[in-house]
Order: structure tokens, then sequence, then C-alpha cells
């Protein structure tokens, strides 16, 4: 947004649109939510593996069979060791 501004001669600072971005940002997103197909109801526990502060992690996260990440589960978990099946 900053280059975008600054190319037409705005210049706004990083906090200014981060801001912005938090004021006007979650009534923009919920009618785009409401445009998205409904989650399927199968899904699965998706794992990733991350680097938080140099350390190898593990990430949780409930997905649907299209990929899509579930929205109930912003929840995530995150661990150093691997889940066991």
């Amino acid at each position: 947004m900053e280059e975008l501004l600054a190319a037409r001669g705005v210049e706004v600072s990083y906090e200014t649109v981060r801001r912005r971005v938090l004021k006007f940002g979650p009534a923009a997103a919920r009618p785009l939510r409401q445009l998205r197909d409904r989650p399927s109801p199968h899904w699965h526990l998706d794992e990733m593996v991350v680097r938080i502060a140099g350390k190898r992690m593990y990430l949780w996260r409930a997905v649907d069979d299209q990929g899509e990440v579930l929205e109930s589960s912003s929840k995530v978990v995150v661990t150093r060791r691997r889940r066991e099946s």
C-alpha cells in the first residue's frame, strides 16, 4: 500500500498503513468471507515444519478436504516434538 501511494506522489509511513489496516481491515474482510464457499464437513489435521527463532517446530492446524484452513481453527498448536500416530 505504501508503494502504491508513493507511485501517486503520496507519502505515508508504515505505521499509518498498519493503523488503517487494523481499523478498516475487518470491515473489508467480512463481505469477502461471506462470498467464500462453506467449508467441507470433512477435515484433517495438517502438520507443517516451521523455524521459530532458529529452532525446528511443528505447527498443527485444521484443514478441510479442499486444503482451506478452517477459520474456527484460528488457534494453531505449535510443538517442539512431532506427534506420534
